[in-house]
């Protein structure tokens, strides 16, 4: 929760800078989102592979939770797919671009406003950091009427890092390596399927 306020309060910093025009032009004539975007994809690399163990222990878990963060997938972006007939200003590649951030809001946020400008990318920003904060307030709740799966596919992305503690003391240790695992595939899948319906 606390690391959200604080990426939240950055974002606001920046925005409210911009809107001020408290920055030197200069400052705004580099492309600084890219060289952003590619810091981002070597810090995720580096905690990929910064936890050899984590590999091994993706070869013990239950083979029908294989799929979990397809359903994941899918159940997002269903769910986008179908509200996006009631955003009329939105298209809904668009609107499933904005959803495949996963709650990954650095990265999804950088790639939309690349391909589609800031509007787009602040949503996707917003949204995405909705989506993490909704899950560190609500996994009591989820577990309590949908079952100690329910935080880890509201988590998207986030269930390798930052929801992964409320995860574990709401859903239980069992739920770990499924949460790990389950948070590494969704982060995977960002670039990936964000660039794909950017493009379209």
């Amino acid at each position: 929760m606390k690391a959200s306020l604080v990426i939240l309060s950055f974002f606001v910093t920046g925005l409210l800078l911009g809107l001020f025009r408290l920055l030197p032009p200069e400052f705004l004539n580099y492309n600084i989102s890219f060289y952003v975007l590619c810091a981002l994809m070597f810090s995720v690399g580096i905690s990929i592979g910064n936890d050899p163990t984590s590999f091994r222990q993706f070869r013990h878990l239950n083979p029908r939770l294989i799929f979990l963060p397809l359903m994941t997938m899918a159940g997002t972006l269903l769910g986008v797919f179908a509200v996006s007939f009631f955003l009329k200003s939105r298209s809904p590649t668009e609107c499933m671009a904005v959803g495949s951030g996963f709650g990954y809001y650095s990265l999804s946020g950088i790639l939309i406003t690349q391909y589609k400008g800031i509007e787009l990318g602040t949503i996707a920003l917003l949204s995405n950091i909705m989506r993490e904060v909704i899950t560190l307030l609500l996994a009591p709740w989820m577990v309590k009427y949908f079952g100690k799966l329910a935080p880890i596919s509201a988590g998207g992305a986030t269930t390798m890092d930052t929801t992964f503690p409320v995860i574990i003391r709401n859903s239980g240790k069992d739920y770990a390596i499924v949460s790990i695992y389950h948070g590494f595939i969704m982060d995977f899948s960002v670039p990936f399927l964000v660039t794909f319906f950017c493009s379209m």
